[in-house]
């Protein structure tokens, strides 16, 4: 069992950032790959970053790439997600995700069905 507690959600202005923070309990962290989601209303779940067990290698979808920078501590079992430049469109409820099922692979989906366990989902309202 994982569990996924995240923080760092809130209201942010456009242009301004966020930084959002997931901590993990439970099976050896460094041992799966991480994820971050979001969802904004009437839309499907999307995928927006996601690193490697190791932490060496960032994945990120073309709408965030250059102002979002996923990053974890093992040490710590966390799992963060910087945002910046923030735009109204980033304006979201933001999961992160734990791939157990891929243990000891380098393999980071992009796909919501191949993560494991979720977090509750803090809001991310970003307005003008």
């Amino acid at each position: 069992q994982v569990q996924l507690v995240e923080s760092g959600g809130g209201l942010a202005q456009v242009g301004g950032s966020l930084r959002l923070s997931c901590a993990a309990s439970g099976r050896a962290f460094s041992s799966y790959s991480m994820g971050w989601f979001r969802q904004a209303p009437g839309k499907e779940r999307e995928f927006v970053a996601g690193v490697r067990r190791s932490g060496g290698n960032m994945y990120y979808v073309d709408s965030v790439k250059g102002r979002c920078t996923i990053s974890r501590d093992n040490a710590k079992k966390t799992v963060y997600l910087t945002m910046n430049s923030l735009k109204p469109e980033d304006t979201a409820v933001y999961y992160c995700a734990a791939a157990v099922h891929c243990w000891g692979t380098n393999y980071v989906s992009r796909i919501v069905d191949e993560y494991d366990y979720w977090g509750q989902g803090p809001q991310v309202t970003v307005s003008s």
